[in-house]
């Protein structure tokens, strides 16, 4: 454990040296977040019939999207894990004393953390000041906030979990792309990033429900704004936890079966 949390701890420090990279992408999730929100405002002002949720609770969950996006993303890569295993370096992390999977989880996890502090921070300070409608609301109360930073946490968890497999799965194809592509562009639909899950027809509703991707998103954002109620908040954390200890046993197994078959590329 102590050399998980010492890489960890590096991985942590170096991530927060890219301040650069960090305005930009700050300059660039303000221009969708406005970009998105001014969709739904046309939405919601076209339609007067009564909506699953309500637009401050839209407006705010477009900008915990944002803030949070290096939490969330499943595109969110580690080219350095895919070089280790393309260009026959990954040699070196098999002799290793410690376990392939821990090491890398604790990578990207402190990968993750280190651009939501850069990234975060100013994103929610500017949209509690903006006017309306594109103003951020806060939490109906204290215990709502507190749900939601636990369910948040727990959904980086299983985020990190669920893109694990696609490290797994490039031991394989020996090759990235269709796994990005694959759990990219599906994956975030059934999370919620694209659209929110109470806009989306029952019977997709049904199917996203059944998978794990809603608790990394959809359900941490609806706890901050109220739309999901505290006993139901507490049922769908404890449904992460189930989640997360499913995906990272299933993970272990996987990472173990692939690396006793596993063939070292580039000489």
């Amino acid at each position: 454990m102590k050399s998980y949390l010492s890489v960890f701890k590096l991985r942590l420090i170096n991530g927060m040296q890219y301040r650069i990279a960090a305005i930009a992408g700050i300059a660039t999730q303000f221009f969708f977040g406005f970009i998105f929100i001014m969709v739904f405002e046309a939405f919601f002002n076209s339609n007067t019939s009564s909506q699953p949720i309500s637009y401050n609770q839209t407006v705010t969950y477009i900008w915990l999207e944002q803030s949070f996006l290096v939490f969330i993303m499943l595109w969110y890569r580690d080219i350095e894990l895919f070089d280790l295993i393309t260009s026959g370096n990954i040699a070196y992390e098999l002799v290793r004393p410690i376990k392939i999977y821990g090491l890398w989880f604790s990578k990207l996890l402190a990968g993750r953390l280190s651009g939501a502090l850069l990234r975060s921070f100013p994103i929610l300070f500017i949209a509690f000041i903006l006017p309306e409608p594109y103003k951020m609301s806060l939490p109906p109360d204290i215990l709502t906030f507190i749900l939601f930073c636990v369910s948040l946490i727990l959904g980086l968890l299983v985020v990190v979990s669920i893109t694990m497999f696609i490290y797994i799965s490039v031991f394989v194809t020996l090759s990235p792309t269709g796994s990005m592509l694959l759990f990219g562009v599906l994956g975030e639909f059934l999370a919620g990033i694209i659209i929110p899950i109470p806009f989306m027809p029952e019977w997709i509703k049904r199917i996203v429900y059944i998978l794990p991707f809603h608790v990394t998103c959809d359900m941490p954002f609806r706890i901050y704004s109220g739309h999901i109620p505290q006993n139901e908040a507490i049922v769908g954390i404890l449904t992460q936890i189930l989640w997360l200890g499913v995906l990272v046993i299933l993970g272990r197994f996987c990472m173990k079966k692939v690396l006793k078959k596993v063939i070292v590329q580039g000489g």
